[in-house]
């Protein structure tokens, strides 16, 4: 296990830029002592998270959700951990931590997405398994289509501070650097009031030079008008509208508006009207303190948009860099899907997507406002399954039938689409699934679920200890290896076993 360790520590690339080791970071050059361990909520808020239950195959033999590949929840738990603080419940969203992870699903040959399956015995339950529909998108070259891009930039004084404006400074400049000639940048600032900065930049050499200049000149200061920053944003996104290439927003903020349109259903009603432009829309959160998670949460759910949070630079780079096609490139609009079970089940639990559950008709309806998958991304649905006593006796060893359906949206016209797969008894297991387990004990660990069984941190670190050269080749997962030891050192996950 030490070995494991040293190797994590070393790759060193996925470090945290730490805050305080004793509080909170108010935007105000002021820290607010954490009491006993845990992160101070002040105006850091969640949406409030309730698990699902196992569903009678009986009564309720199709699961049906919403899919997208947000990671904030990974960033968010990373932080409170490097920051030592006991983990907030409801900052933890298991799919969000599992889908901050590549795998080795197969890619997609024809269309937007593929669909595989694997199972597994279930760590924290030995009479149950692990199931996982694995998806994975379509990679898309950016510089296929020309792109429209409005960087909309918070600025006001909760922004002041090298892990607030400084990350959002380094993050569009690792963005600027991946675009094409024929891509056009504006940016818009927004405090107490809101400002055009740069209107249709062109990214040419001399263009990213302006575009560079522009950002580095950005400073922090005022009141939060992000009501008005988005209406600006927008306006400028459909003036410059490329047909038939990628326009899209991205803000970037800690989500606290304080002025204007600041809560969250004049914000839910603003964001889906404008969903309907065309107008893609990415969610980069940033700060702790007074950084408002369930505010960018909807921002993103409801406006075709993607959220991610940056708590050091190295995540920047991630974000902006290494899976630009990701984070700005639709490949997958109104993304859904449906698994069924056989009787060969009695018992399913899906963990993770709490909050983004749909019915049966929302599934069945084209129009149903769902989630967007990004260009070259793993997405990952795992369900805790209790087999029936007679699982496989009646000539069928098949588990479930799953179907992913969504709207092509890589060519010029949008066109609906979906993808199947079956589960069976003799489905395979992999250094992905167990992987994917370790992620979701330590998930439940951190939420206390009633759920989880068994889990111990001590668990969680002897099986990663056993995948050592799956993980060596991966430094977010190797950094991963690094976190759940600290957080074992923390004291805090000790008796994981009770449920309190």
């Amino acid at each position: 296990m030490k070995k494991l360790f040293m190797l994590a520590t070393l790759a060193g690339t996925v470090s945290c830029l730490c805050l305080s080791s004793c509080g909170a970071y108010f935007g105000d050059g002021k820290y607010e002592h954490a009491p006993d361990g845990f992160f101070s909520d002040g105006n850091y808020k969640y949406d409030e998270i309730l698990e699902q239950d196992f569903c009678e195959v009986s009564e309720t033999p199709s699961s049906y959700f919403s899919l997208d590949r947000n990671t904030a929840g990974y960033s968010l738990v990373r932080s409170q951990i490097e920051n030592g603080y006991k983990i907030s419940a409801n900052s933890v969203r298991i799919e969000e931590i599992l889908n901050y992870f590549d795998y080795d699903f197969p890619a997609p040959e024809e269309k937007a997405v593929g669909v595989s399956s694997y199972l597994s015995s279930c760590p924290w339950n030995e009479d149950n398994k692990l199931m996982l529909v694995g998806l994975k998108t379509k990679y898309f070259d950016l510089g296929d289509v020309d792109a429209n891009y409005v960087f909309l930039v918070d600025v006001s004084g909760s922004m002041s501070g090298d892990t607030r404006l400084g990350l959002a400074k380094k993050g569009l400049n690792y963005l600027t650097d991946g675009l094409g000639n024929n891509d056009r940048v504006s940016i818009v600032t927004y405090a107490s009031g809101v400002k055009t900065v740069l209107d249709g930049g062109r990214c040419t050499d001399n263009g990213k030079l302006e575009i560079r200049n522009k950002i580095s000149s950005l400073t922090a200061r005022g009141a939060t008008n992000g009501g008005d920053g988005l209406e600006r944003a927008y306006k400028i996104a459909e003036k410059h509208f490329i047909e038939g290439g990628n326009n899209r927003v991205i803000i970037i903020s800690d989500g606290d508006f304080n002025v204007g349109m600041n809560n969250k259903e004049q914000l839910k009603e603003f964001i889906q009207q404008k969903a309907e432009s065309g107008v893609y829309l990415s969610v980069i959160g940033v700060g702790m303190g007074n950084m408002r998670d369930d505010i960018l949460e909807t921002l993103a759910t409801c406006g075709n948009g993607n959220y991610a949070y940056l708590d050091n630079e190295t995540e920047a780079r991630k974000v902006f860099s290494e899976e630009l096609g990701g984070t700005l490139k639709t490949v997958a609009k109104d993304a859904k899907a449906c698994v069924t079970f056989t009787e060969n089940v009695e018992k399913y639990r899906l963990i993770g997507y709490d909050t983004k559950i749909i019915s049966e008709d929302d599934f069945n309806n084209e129009d149903a406002d769902t989630g967007e998958l990004g260009s070259n991304l793993c997405v990952t649905a795992l369900y805790e399954l209790v087999l029936s006593e007679n699982s496989g006796e009646n000539g069928s060893d098949k588990l479930a039938q799953t179907e992913v359906r969504y709207k092509d949206v890589t060519g010029d016209a949008e066109i609906n689409d979906s993808v199947s797969c079956v589960i069976n008894l003799s489905s395979p297991s992999s250094d992905d699934l167990n992987f994917i387990s370790c992620v979701a004990e330590f998930g439940l660990i951190l939420r206390n679920s009633k759920y989880k069984g068994t889990a111990s941190i001590n668990s969680v670190l002897e099986r990663l200890e056993s995948l050592g050269g799956y993980i060596s080749g991966d430094v977010y997962k190797q950094e991963f290896v690094t976190l759940v030891g600290k957080a074992s050192e923390s004291g805090y996950y000790e008796n994981a076993e009770e449920n309190t």
